[in-house]
């Protein structure tokens, strides 16, 4: 259902604390005199005299380059109409709020008290030396066209009315793909168009360059349909213009193929899609209220593909699909403008994006179990982080192929990881993993493979060529599993270790294991029998060569899974226990804790050990590890033995391993903050350095604050990662996303690989 919004709430929303959703933060140091000697007089002079020696050095030395400016004048402002600049400024703010979030890209909105369109495209005229782009917003037809394209010819740099080309360019996609799951051509379809303002002419011009023809477009304003007999049609209009009598919507819908909506609610009726051609296409785009209501319309045609404006439904047409990465590939290339190819390469991108495997969290976000390409998702989710990194790239390259670029791309694979930068250092990093397991796959064993979340995880895995998985399972189920949700694991080995096939297998590793466990407690006939268990199986796949890692514990209790592997894998000869880590992804940059699963009260041989094989796994992720052993005390300040354990451990392993940037006894705000460390333990190797290993003390302080960094300070964790054992073997937590499985797969193939280079 619809999220109900309180009025009140809305208001307390925009109103507490400082007032307003946007704000100016400075990109540069600010703190002493001479930053602000730098910043402006007389330091400023130096990048002014420089500018008006060569005008194109403002994108070098100013933020004019990343800076859009969203105008409106208030005269159609979303379904509320002409109310006024002022009552404007909320959604403008909010506009710019979205470009940030989703594009990082900056914004000042500017709202102009003036319905006169010489005024307007005058004012905006003047704008032009301090932004790189113009998104015209909330203006009503038919001045927003006069605007739009005075300003498109008398400006050199991007423009775009997003009313107008936003909806256009994301329903077009919508409608590329639900044609392509009906099986008809563009060219040959039936569109009734309800609406004739900005929105319903621009949708209808890109679908007439995809290939649809005007002579099938039947459009209707307030007034019915538009046909060339009628004295009062608009330049706008005239194109869509009808040569036949008057006919109502009803009749119109007769044989449609495809029904567009951007007009008003609740205006079409069930009897009227009745007769619509067979499996019709229907964009009812009106907000709040569809021109027919999604439930009302899947019911009288449930062989309908249907889009809507809402969340709540299927297929939501939001422009945030577009305007954000439009304007980030457009000013990226310096685009002088942004032309009808750089549109159809959005709607494109768009379009493809919709057939690739959903990433987990958008799954999770909107409550669904496995998001794929049917009738109800032919467009992707907002909120998928793919959006930047795909619809950018291709509008960048066509306004390089169409000429409009003045600073092209050479090289993208570099443009793409700029990209993923704006995304934050977490995305980088995972990133980072991920392509470095794809350098050398290995084999992966999931040992809970009849879970749907496995199974996604697995294809997920085996399609990016990150590992080459081995299903542990009960074959039916498994099938049954990957034929429901239509999933393509058909080449992947899938291995049942209670069948009859596997006894054989069964026999010679219990005889292994019997081996190994022998004199301690487990008999001939104990150790046949834990080979049936999947867990105990896989185990022995590793340790045998037969697979390279195991992942396991999904439905499982952590001590449960863990006990098999080490009986059964061990750990590395010079470590005395494994310990488990967590790699929390925060704004600031990667940080790992240890130990936050394993070790209740470590020793100080114990904490050596598990600093050390910390430092590692990050040095493998090429990252220089920097350590904190943390506890309450700074260098001594409070003698007890918890504290001292910690102080002689970061002894000895700076004399193991001199090389290491590592301190502590130290407390975590004081390890983060320089000022403090510089002033009071000059002396301190974390001075210079800012740490990214958090290790800690004991078991409790290190879960208790890797749950409040995660739940409280919104860090998303990645683990934990089991860390000091002979072969690679993770540890599911319990109810872990598709999300988390990959990371975990991909990091244990790092970590596989390391371990076969030693």
């Amino acid at each position: 259902m619809a999220q109900h919004i309180r009025k009140e709430d809305a208001l307390e929303y925009h109103e507490k604390g400082r007032p307003g959703k946007i704000e100016v933060v400075p990109t540069k140091e600010t703190k002493t005199q001479r930053d602000l000697s730098l910043a402006y007089s007389p330091g400023v002079a130096e990048p002014c005299l420089e500018i008006s020696k060569n005008p194109d050095d403002v994108y070098r030395y100013t933020a004019k380059g990343n800076l859009v400016a969203v105008i409106s004048n208030g005269t159609a402002v979303l379904g509320l109409g002409d109310i006024g600049p002022e009552a404007s400024k909320p959604v403008m703010e909010g506009k710019g709020l979205l470009f940030k979030i989703f594009a990082d890209i900056d914004v000042f909105d500017i709202e102009l008290r003036t319905t006169d369109i010489d005024h307007f495209v005058s004012v905006v005229k003047a704008l032009e030396p301090t932004f790189g782009g113009i998104n015209l917003e909330d203006i009503k037809a038919p001045e927003c066209f006069e605007i739009e394209a005075r300003l498109k010819k008398e400006l050199n740099i991007p423009i775009m009315h997003d009313d107008q080309h936003g909806t256009a360019i994301i329903s077009a996609a919508a409608l590329v793909n639900a044609l392509e799951l009906v099986a008809k051509d563009i060219c040959d379809i039936k569109l009734v168009v309800s609406g004739a303002g900005a929105a319903a002419i621009s949708c209808c011009k890109i679908y007439m360059a995809l290939g649809a023809k005007a002579e099938n477009i039947f459009m209707f304003d307030g007034t019915g349909l538009i046909v060339r007999s009628r004295p009062d049609l608009s330049e706008q209009k005239k194109e869509f213009a009808q040569d036949c009598a008057a006919i109502d919507i009803a009749e119109a819908l007769k044989g449609a193929d495809v029904f567009l909506g951007l007009s008003i609610g609740n205006i079409i009726t069930a009897e009227m899609i009745q007769y619509m051609a067979q499996k019709p296409i229907i964009f009812a785009l009106a907000n709040p209220e569809p021109e027919i209501p999604y439930n009302v319309a899947i019911a009288a045609r449930p062989d309908a593909i249907i889009a809507t404006g809402r969340s709540d439904y299927p297929n939501q047409v939001n422009n945030v699909l577009g305007f954000p990465y439009i304007f980030r590939g457009a000013l990226d290339v310096r685009a002088t403008t942004i032309n009808e190819e750089m549109k159809l390469a959005a709607v494109k991108a768009l379009a493809q994006l919709a057939k690739e495997p959903v990433p987990d969290m958008v799954n999770v976000v909107y409550s669904e179990k496995n998001l794929r390409f049917d009738a109800n998702y032919i467009i992707p989710k907002p909120i998928d982080p793919r959006l930047l990194t795909t619809v950018s790239p291709a509008v960048a390259k066509a306004a390089i192929h169409s000429g409009v670029a003045r600073k092209p791309i050479a090289d993208w694979e570099k443009y793409e990881s700029e990209l993923y930068s704006r995304l934050g250092e977490h995305e980088n990093i995972l990133r980072f993993i991920v392509n470095k397991a794809k350098q050398s796959p290995k084999r992966v064993v999931f040992a809970e493979a009849e879970s749907l979340k496995i199974l996604k995880a697995a294809q997920q895995v085996n399609d990016e060529g990150i590992a080459i998985p081995i299903l542990l399972g009960r074959p039916e189920k498994i099938n049954q599993l990957i034929s429901e949700n239509q999933l393509s694991l058909e080449d992947v080995l899938i291995i049942d270790p209670k069948s009859e096939t596997q006894e054989a297998k069964r026999e010679h590793f219990g005889k292994l294991y019997f081996e190994k466990r022998q004199r301690r407690g487990v008999n001939y006939y104990e150790a046949k029998k834990l080979m049936r268990d999947r867990t105990h199986f896989g185990c022995m796949m590793v340790d045998n060569g037969e697979a390279d890692i195991l992942i396991s514990g999904l439905t499982r209790q952590y001590p449960n899974t863990l006990r098999p592997a080490l009986e059964i894998i061990g750990v590395k000869k010079e470590v005395r226990k494994v310990s488990g880590m967590y790699m929390m992804l925060t704004k600031r940059g990667p940080l790992f804790f240890a130990d936050t699963t394993v070790n209740a009260n470590p020793s100080e041989d114990e904490l050596i050990d598990i600093t050390l094989q910390a430092a590692n796994f990050v040095s493998s992720l090429n990252i220089k590890p920097v350590v904190a052993m943390l506890s309450f005390s700074n260098f001594g300040s409070s003698p007890y033995p918890e504290t001292e354990k910690v102080r002689n451990a970061v002894a000895r392993i700076k004399a193991l391993r001199p090389s290491l940037a590592i301190d502590g006894e130290i407390q975590a705000g004081v390890a983060f903050n320089k000022e403090l460390l510089a002033e009071n333990y000059p002396f301190s190797s974390l001075v210079n350095e800012t740490p990214n290993i958090l290790i800690f003390p004991n078991l409790a302080s290190g879960n208790i604050s890797y749950h409040l960094l995660q739940e409280v300070g919104g860090a998303e964790a990645v683990g934990p990662i089991l860390i000091g054992m002979n072969k690679p073997v993770q540890v599911l937590q319990l109810g872990s996303t598709v999300r988390q499985i990959v990371n975990m797969v991909s990091i244990s193939v790092i970590d596989a690989q390391t371990k076969q280079k030693q």
